[in-house]
């Protein structure tokens, strides 16, 4: 009997160390849109002047993965880790499968080019690493994700893709 319980104790012992050493899971937020990718480097040598720079090459796509749901982006909420932040104040439907490319610099923004421009010509995402949060309108989460140059990036293209 006493080799019944040392078994079971050791057994439990061996369950428990294993769910502790698995890795955590990602949270999934239950939301139709996603941030399908970031290209946190812009292509060339960083400049934010408005009318010279490559801001315009700095974008966060975001897309419906939705198969049946249109979203409208209006007061959707993109932040970065230390808190800069863009407010889609504009209607801006996005159809199952559609997606957006929220780009920085200056432009028009337009449904048909799947374009929104951030009117603010300097770079929000950091070059080496940073977290992008989500937000609905409500407040709640969307999606958040982080990369890293070094762990995100193995091509070291400047563009992580979060969502396939």
């Amino acid at each position: 009997m006493r080799m019944h319980h040392v078994l079971a104790a050791t057994a439990a012992a061996g369950l428990i160390a294993a769910v502790a050493a698995a890795p955590a899971q990602a949270t999934e937020y239950s939301s139709a849109l996603k941030l399908k990718g970031v290209q946190y480097d812009a292509p060339g040598s960083d400049s934010n002047n408005c009318t010279t720079g490559n801001t315009k090459n700095e974008y966060l796509t975001i897309k419906n993965y939705s198969s049946s749901t249109t979203v409208n982006l209006k007061g959707y909420v993109v932040k970065d880790a230390v808190g800069n932040h863009f407010t889609f104040t504009k209607s801006h439907s996005l159809q199952p499968g559609d997606y957006v490319k929220l780009r920085g610099g200056r432009g028009t923004d337009s449904d048909a080019n799947n374009v929104v421009y951030r009117q603010n010509c300097n770079f929000i995402w950091n070059n080496d690493k940073d977290t992008i949060y989500f937000y609905k309108p409500s407040g709640s989460r969307a999606d958040v994700h982080g990369y890293t140059k070094s762990g995100s990036d193995p091509d070291r293209n400047g563009y992580v893709n979060f969502h396939g």
